[in-house]
């Protein structure tokens, strides 16, 4: 298995396949609007603008699971990420990441990528990295700034 055995929705509600993104690396992030982290997005986008002509994407999926942090809709999601932190990458319709209603996707990478104390998603902006035949090579924590994820990023676009 790999994560392009998955289909996810697109925030406008559209059936994607994974699939799509085969031979780009990626980095899959839970994400919120009203999260301390949530000046990540910056990060997240800069890294995209700096190596999305290299085949990497990062793709969003927005949760609501932590403390409520999402409560908007997929098109207010949209709106607050483009006009606050200029976001083009890729963000996909709300789901959860963990317990019983846990998108599959989001259960495959927990499988693949554990965490250190826990397996489960302790919050949002945990970032999994993806090489380009769909493997989980990576998990960081939430407080892992997307800048200090670029090393292994452009060592994985370069190859």
């Amino acid at each position: 298995m790999s994560v392009y055995d998955y289909t996810v929705k697109t925030i406008k509600g559209d059936e994607e396949s994974l699939e799509n993104y085969k031979g780009k690396v990626l980095l899959i992030v839970n994400t919120a609007s009203k999260c301390g982290f949530t000046p990540q997005y910056k990060g997240l986008q800069n890294l995209y603008e700096k190596y999305g002509s290299e085949d990497f994407e990062v793709l969003g999926f927005p949760c609501n699971q932590f403390m409520n942090q999402e409560p908007g809709s997929n098109e207010t999601i949209q709106e607050f990420c483009e006009m606050n932190y200029g976001v083009s990458f890729p963000i996909f319709e709300k789901i959860d990441v963990r317990g019983k209603n846990a998108h599959p996707l989001f259960q495959y990478l927990i499988k693949e990528a554990p965490g250190i104390v826990s397996d489960n998603i302790k919050w949002n902006f945990t970032k999994f990295l993806i090489d380009q035949e769909g493997n989980v090579l990576a998990r960081f924590a939430p407080k892992t700034e997307p800048e200090s994820i670029e090393p292994e990023i452009k060592k994985l676009v370069q190859n």
